[in-house]
């Protein structure tokens, strides 16, 4: 059973991880499909998109213990059908995480670190935050600066938000795992968000699950 990960990381929020060693024809046999989740399936042209896609379904039916219906809003964001709980997802590489709430607002972003991040660490690192300058810690300094955004991303709905100007990290030195703070400052927003991160592997996660 490749769930490397599953917790009920605080009242009302379940949180699991599963690394991907299956093939297609393992994955496919292993899983229900709707429909409509069927006529997408065959829509993709990468067997590693195919692989990522039935990764999440069996991941969700092993966290819920039944099947459920994603469906996506306009800006792309993931809910169950005629369900109470609300979704986050994330993958990277062989990893697929979701976190699963019928009460708080939720995110959650898990990366593979490469070495391409420090390219692109000007669009989404601002003036008040800070990275480390011990060369051994920066790579993932700068990754935990990213999955942070990308869960505050979505907890709020991905609506109106630049990576640089409206989301911010407030200073901290990464360690193995740890709590950090963030802001969301843009027409809907102006709030602080607690988030939590940790490591597997070589990947980061980090994720929030915070009141409605």
């Amino acid at each position: 059973m490749p769930v490397i990960f599953k917790e009920q990381i605080e009242e009302d929020c379940t949180f699991g991880i599963w690394e991907i060693k299956e093939t297609y024809d393992e994955l496919i046999k292993g899983v229900h499909l709707f429909p409509e989740e069927r006529e997408r399936l065959n829509g993709f042209k990468s067997d590693a998109r195919k692989i990522e896609f039935l990764s999440v379904r069996i991941l969700l039916k092993d966290l819920t213990g039944t099947n459920n219906l994603i469906v996506y809003s306009d800006r792309k964001k993931p809910y169950l059908h005629q369900s109470n709980f609300r979704i986050s997802i994330s993958h990277s590489q062989t990893l697929t995480s979701i976190m699963l709430s019928k009460t708080k607002k939720i995110g959650v972003d898990l990366e593979y670190m490469s070495h391409k991040i420090s390219r692109i660490q000007h669009k989404f690192i601002n003036a008040d935050e800070f990275i480390t300058q011990d060369e051994t810690k920066q790579k993932y300094h700068l990754y935990i600066h990213w999955c942070a955004k990308e869960a505050l991303y979505k907890i709020c709905d991905k609506q109106d938000i630049n990576f640089k100007i409206n989301l911010t990290i407030e200073p901290f030195e990464p360690e193995d795992c740890g709590i950090i703070t963030g802001w969301v400052d843009n027409r809907f927003w102006h709030d602080k968000f607690e988030l939590k991160y940790f490591t597997i592997n070589n990947y980061v996660v980090v994720y929030s699950c915070i009141n409605s």
